[in-house]
């Protein structure tokens, strides 16, 4: 069943109309929920304090009472470096936990869960940290895999760990052999080896998520170079095409990817339909926003891609559209929206993050 909206909406007036977008529940997600028998405890979320966790946490909540699934909780877990996400998510009916999710801690202090949402991961910095990226990345995941060895996981990955793919191509597929550039895509590699042996050995039902860069309105691939254009910086063509792919969409397959958990593990590419060219992107954030944009580097015929074919035949395709998606980011720039300080680095091509 896929996600027929309302409207597109192209514009967001300021940060609570986006956030109340982004956890708006699509028919769907709340028919599925509701029918959900496998889910018969609470909805864990490890690492909700990042990006993408407070809002999948409200959509879920949202979702769930909308199911009438007032029984289960949802629960959000992290150090919550922010303490305002935290009194948010609170407000809005989300349960949280404070915990520090290293491989030396003690998991048996994490709350039981009827289904768990895993988003842990290091990333930035990863290059100068390679054993501990190795260490949250592959070994973590072990360790959470056997406090949770009874229920549904789904587990956010990346396509980091597939290898450049022609631009031409259409992306790699599921079936496509893994082949990581760098430590930080090796060790989200052994992120899902760790899932997979649990499936495998304990019969832990998984579903891995590879996703491909999600956006909004406040951070991601778009905001990266609608800045550059607004600022007039030089927009680097050295990575020429890339996915992206709504957060809202993003977060909402995730929780329907719950029921599709299997053993052994299954896997699923998570981004838009688009393989999008930088360099036409830019160029219509320069129409929008009165800026002739300015390149850098010369279009390589690779890139880091995927091919969601098999995501989007399940949970239909992404609510606002990769052109919808930059007609908001542009308005969202013009007015001086706020803009998180978190880089994607899309750019890089050697994997050193």
């Amino acid at each position: 069943m896929s996600y027929e909206p309302k409207l597109e909406r192209k514009v967001f007036d300021n940060e609570a109309d986006l956030e109340d977008r982004l956890g708006e529940p699509s028919p769907a997600l709340v028919a599925e929920l509701a029918d959900f028998a496998g889910l018969r405890g609470d909805l864990v979320v490890l690492g909700a304090g990042g990006k993408m966790g407070p809002s999948l946490c409200q959509l879920a909540r949202r979702a769930l009472d909308a199911a009438g699934r007032d029984d289960i909780a949802v629960v959000a877990v992290s150090r919550w470096s922010n303490p305002a996400v935290e009194q948010g998510l609170r407000a809005a009916g989300v349960q949280t936990r404070t915990f520090d999710l290293t491989p030396d801690a003690d998991l048996a202090g994490l709350p039981d869960a009827g289904a768990v949402v895993y988003m842990v991961g290091a990333k930035f910095g990863s290059s100068g940290r390679p054993a501990h990226t190795w260490a949250v990345n592959a070994l973590l995941p072990d360790a959470v895999a056997r406090r949770y060895a009874d229920v549904p996981i789904a587990a956010f990955s990346t396509g980091n760990v597939y290898p450049l793919a022609p631009v031409s191509g259409g992306g790699c597929t599921e079936s496509d052999p893994p082949g990581p550039v760098g430590e930080y895509a090796m060790s989200c590699l052994g992120r899902e080896r760790a899932f997979e042996y649990a499936s495998i050995e304990r019969g832990t039902p998984v579903t891995l998520i590879r996703l491909n860069y999600a956006v909004e309105m406040r951070y991601g691939v778009l905001v990266d170079i609608g800045t550059a254009v607004r600022n007039e910086r030089p927009v680097t063509l050295s990575t020429s095409h890339v996915n992206v792919v709504w957060q809202r969409y993003a977060n909402e397959v995730a929780l329907r990817s719950l029921r599709h958990a299997s053993t052994p593990a299954f896997v699923l590419n998570l981004t838009g339909p688009e393989t999008a060219s930088v360099r036409r992107i830019a160029t219509r954030f320069g129409e929008l926003l009165g800026v002739e944009p300015s390149w850098c580097d010369d279009e390589a015929d690779t890139a880091l891609l995927s091919d969601a074919g098999r995501c989007h035949r399940m949970f239909g395709y992404p609510d606002l559209s990769l052109q919808a998606l930059v007609e908001a980011t542009a308005d969202w720039l013009a007015k001086g929206g706020t803009v998180w300080d978190k880089p994607t680095k899309f750019e890089r091509r050697d994997g050193a993050f």
